[in-house]
C-alpha cells in the first residue's frame, strides 16, 4: 500500500496510564499502548491536519514487566507530595498502520497527494521522526526506526490469547467526528500469539461525551506555503 507505515518503537520506559488509577495522584500503566498512544507516536513521525493516521496491528516483542517509582508531582499551589508510579520497563513494539484523508478537511482538498505523504512520511522515519517520542508520559523517551511487521521472535508469539480488559481504545476530537465535543472510547482488547489488531475508531461501541470543543479552523490565515512566505518577506 503507497499509504502504509512499519516501524519499531522501544524505550527504557513506558507509562500508558489507566485513567482509573490517576484519581488519588498515583498513576499505573495499562499492560500495553492504547490505539491513541500509538497514533500519538506516529504523529509525530509526521503529521498534517490533510491526514488521518489509523492504527492497524501492534506487535509486543519482549516480556510485559513494570516497575514502581517514587517521584514527586509538581504542585504549582506548593506542598512537597510524593506519589507512586509504575512503569512499563524495556519495551518494544512493532506497528503497523496507514493514513486517509481527512474527509472532515475538505478545505485541505488541495493537499490530497497520496504519493507525496507516503515520501515523506518514510524520509521521516528514517530519521527518527520529527519530533520527540513519548511512550505515554514527557519522561519515558522512546524511539523509531522502520522494520518489517513480523519479522523477529516476539515474547508472545506461541501464546493464543491474552485477554487485556476493559482499555481506553482513544479519544474522538471535533476534527474527527465533525461534532462540537470531545469523546472516549473504550472497548476490550485480545492479544492473540503476541499481536492486537485494533478496531478503527468508528467500530467502536462504547463511546462516552467528555465534554464540548470546537474545531480549530484552517485558511489562508494558517495555512502558508513556504513559498508563498518567501514572497511576504521580500
Amino acid at each position: 500500500m503507497r499509504n502504509e507505515i512499519e516501524f519499531e518503537v522501544h524505550g527504557k520506559y513506558a507509562l500508558f496510564t489507566d485513567p482509573l488509577t490517576k484519581i488519588g495522584g498515583e498513576k499505573l500503566s495499562y499492560n500495553v499502548p492504547t490505539y491513541e498512544a500509538l497514533k500519538g507516536i506516529t504523529e509525530s513521525i509526521y503529521w498534517k491536519p490533510t491526514l488521518t493516521f489509523i492504527i492497524d496491528d501492534l506487535r509486543i516483542m519482549k516480556s510485559i514487566s513494570m516497575e514502581s517509582k517514587g517521584v514527586r508531582p509538581i504542585q504549582y499551589h506548593g506542598g512537597n507530595t510524593l506519589a507512586n508510579y509504575t512503569y512499563l520497563r524495556d519495551v518494544r513494539y512493532q506497528v503497523r498502520a496507514h493514513f486517509e484523508f481527512n474527509a472532515s478537511r475538505p478545505e485541505l482538498y488541495h493537499d490530497y497527494n497520496e504519493g507525496k505523504h507516503f515520501s515523506i512520511l518514510h524520509r521521516a522515519l528514517n530519521a527518527g521522526g520529527r519530533r520527540d517520542i513519548f511512550l505515554g508520559a514527557r519522561e519515558c523517551q522512546g524511539y523509531v526506526e522502520p522494520c518489517k511487521f513480523g519479522e523477529g521472535a516476539g515474547a508472545y508469539d506461541n501464546q493464543e490469547e491474552y485477554h487485556l480488559g476493559t482499555m481506553v481504545h482513544g479519544i474522538n476530537y471535533p476534527s474527527d467526528i465533525e461534532k462540537d465535543e470531545m469523546q472516549v472510547r473504550l472497548w476490550n482488547p485480545v492479544m492473540k500469539n503476541g499481536i492486537i489488531s485494533f478496531q478503527r475508531p468508528e467500530e467502536c461501541r462504547n463511546v462516552r461525551k467528555i465534554r464540548d470543543m470546537k474545531r480549530k479552523e484552517f485558511d489562508e490565515t494558517n495555512m502558508t506555503s513556504v513559498d508563498d512566505l518567501f514572497e511576504q518577506l521580500k
